[in-house]
């Protein structure tokens, strides 16, 4: 055999091989759900499972619970990128327990969760607060448009879950009596111009809100400790989120469980390097917050933000996949 037909033997093999390790991946379904960091989510999956380790990718439209009930019934589709997984709590155990479905990453995004919230610059100007427990104290920094002399508090908008919960922590921790008002912002866009408008004025600001979001991002809140310990689930699901509660107690927020679900087909069928991925990658708060504000503030979709992420945010994806993955999902970005 010359040294061509030697050349081009060896690398057909080097082809076959390397087509081999693409196919090894195979077809992928990914939720895209329907809020804009599950969004941004699943279009970065779809990039670095295709570009980084050959797999073919399709989105599919999600939301929690419709989700969850296909993944559970239909093993479709194989991932969610980021579900908030107490509104299936006793289902998804039984699926875990039954090996259809996997907890493949337990902090996809770190600092994810709701409580109650204040500017950065609040805790710049008084560095005496700490915990909610502080700014209890504190009604004078935050007063009432319609009665200064007391402090607003903005809690959820009425028919959201969450207002009875504010409600009974209100109560809990006897900040009537404190001097506060709990403010009803009327709707989600109320809940959003209270905070921008206090905010764009440079005014203290105390009330609830979740992350990620873009809100969260673009005003710089924090969320508090509330210097209380959690009372436990079964004081959370009977008595701090019904509006029957008679005595509701001192608590801090229930811990949000934000998990990366598969199914079982996806972890025996595909590329191994790839679950290790999916199983890898948390994105830090302020990443994300930035992402989303990118989102919010461009009208950008899912796709447009992968890219801007996978673009300027090389310092955070790349800690997440091997260095030839690293470096294929370069190349297709160039």
């Amino acid at each position: 055999m010359n040294k061509l037909v030697k050349g081009l033997a060896a690398a057909g093999v080097a082809a076959a091989m390397s087509q081999g390790a693409v196919a090894a991946c195979g077809d992928v379904t990914i939720a895209e759900m329907n809020w804009a960091s599950a969004e941004f989510m699943a279009n970065v999956d779809k990039i670095i499972l295709e570009e980084g380790y050959g797999c073919t990718v399709e989105l599919v439209p999600g939301a929690t619970l419709t989700t969850f009930a296909s993944m559970d019934t239909k093993g479709v589709p194989d991932i969610a990128p980021e579900l908030w997984t107490q509104s299936v709590d006793v289902p998804l155990k039984a699926a875990i327990a039954s090996g259809s479905l996997h907890k493949m990453n337990p902090k996809p995004i770190l600092g994810a969760g709701e409580g109650w919230v204040v500017p950065s610059y609040t805790l710049e100007n008084h560095p005496e607060i700490k915990t909610v427990l502080d700014v209890i104290e504190r009604p004078d920094l935050f007063p009432y448009n319609e009665d200064p002399t007391k402090g607003a508090f903005v809690g959820c908008p009425a028919g959201w879950g969450c207002q009875q919960i504010n409600n009974n922590l209100f109560t809990a921790f006897d900040m009537e009596a404190k001097g506060w008002v709990l403010v009803d912002p009327g709707s989600a866009a109320g809940l959003d111009g209270a905070m921008a408008k206090a905010v764009q004025r440079g005014d203290d600001y105390f009330g609830y809100y979740w992350s990620p979001t873009a809100m969260m991002g673009k005003y710089n809140m924090q969320m508090l400790d509330f210097g209380v310990p959690f009372q436990g689930m079964d004081d959370w699901l009977a008595c701090t989120t019904q509006a029957e509660c008679a005595d509701p107690q001192p608590t801090s927020w229930s811990v949000s469980e934000i998990n990366t679900i598969a199914t079982d087909s996806f972890m025996k069928n595909n590329d191994p390097k790839a679950a290790a991925y999916i199983k890898g990658r948390e994105y830090p708060a302020a990443a994300m917050g930035a992402m989303l504000v990118y989102m919010a503030d461009n009208q950008a979709g899912g796709e447009d933000a992968a890219i801007e992420f996978l673009v300027n945010h090389e310092d955070v994806w790349t800690q997440w996949v091997g260095v030839q993955a690293a470096n294929l999902i370069k190349k297709s970005l160039n």
